[in-house]
């Protein structure tokens, strides 16, 4: 009797030691809950430890419109003709006036510029995601075809849940446009961690260096995924963001995918989408924000 007592008691220390890291993941899933919880909007959540195991997800597979979030894959395929020697970095780039956007499209290049010029790959990508500028988001997807181009190498490298047809002026032209360039939050993120990683060599080390340090540069979003984290915490991200229907009330994108540098060396990965809302900008960053936060605390606390 008594070895059975004792065989029982560490079958049951064995279970309770198995089932901490899944309650603390779980103390996080419903930490995010009570973030949304209440608010007018459908929020799409990936976390990916620095294991490379999927934490936890909300509405992960669920499509959302990607909005400028989708300049991360335009500046990827641009970037994998420059490894195969079909472009590079420096090479030179003409944008003539009429090239560039209509002033109701975010553009800083434009600002800077306005009769055009001459400009390398690698200034434009910078332009592309660290600042999300719309012409020449628009002038990289032209340099290698389509925007069809880019989600055939999104998906040749491993991402099945993506679609992007329409590049920048022809997504903003109908609302209904943007529902057809999407993704889900976890191809979002699992995006991040097999161009992170980089395992399959897919970036050359030039490119993978200039790359990640170009989202690291990212200058939009500051309110979202860095917004509530402790200052100076090092983000590499790209946001996206729809402006709000005059008709409805309704926002369709406001979005954060990035990785994030924790003090001990080790990162996590974060995609948030939040879509169908009826909550002004400010709340829709801070649900952003909220959750970052959440998943920080979490693994700085949680000991792996």
């Amino acid at each position: 009797m008594n070895r059975l007592f004792q065989l029982t008691v560490l079958l049951l220390l064995l279970v309770m030691s198995c089932k901490i890291p899944n309650n603390k993941t779980d103390l996080l899933r419903k930490k995010i809950k009570q973030i949304v919880s209440g608010k007018n909007a459908v929020v799409g959540v990936s976390i990916i430890g620095n294991d490379g195991k999927d934490t936890l997800s909300l509405n992960g597979e669920r499509r959302f419109p990607m909005q400028s979030v989708f300049k991360f894959h335009i500046a990827l395929a641009v970037i994998s003709e420059i490894d195969k020697g079909n472009l590079s970095l420096d090479q030179a780039i003409e944008i003539s006036k009429n090239e560039l956007l209509p002033e109701d499209f975010w553009s800083p290049l434009r600002d800077e510029n306005p009769n055009g010029g001459s400009f390398t790959i690698e200034k434009l990508i910078q332009y592309s995601v660290s600042h999300s500028d719309n012409t020449a988001c628009d002038v990289l997807i032209r340099i290698i075809g389509t925007p069809k181009t880019v989600e055939e190498y999104i998906k040749k490298s491993g991402i099945v849940d993506i679609q992007i047809i329409f590049n920048e002026e022809e997504m903003q032209a109908k609302w209904e446009n943007m529902f057809q360039n999407w993704t889900t939050p976890k191809a979002a993120s699992t995006t991040l961690k097999l161009f992170y990683e980089n395992k399959n060599n897919l970036l050359s080390k030039t490119c993978y260096d200039f790359f990640w340090k170009t989202n690291k540069e990212t200058t939009t979003g500051k309110k979202r995924i860095k917004g509530l984290l402790p200052e100076g915490t090092i983000v590499a991200h790209k946001t996206g963001w729809s402006g709000t229907n005059k008709e409805t009330g309704i926002t369709a994108a406001v979005n954060n995918i990035g990785i994030v540098f924790l003090p001990d060396g080790k990162y996590f990965i974060i995609s948030v989408f939040v879509t169908e809302s009826k909550e002004n900008f400010d709340t829709n960053e801070k649900i952003i924000a909220d959750i970052a936060k959440a998943a920080y605390d979490y693994f700085t606390t949680t000991t792996k």
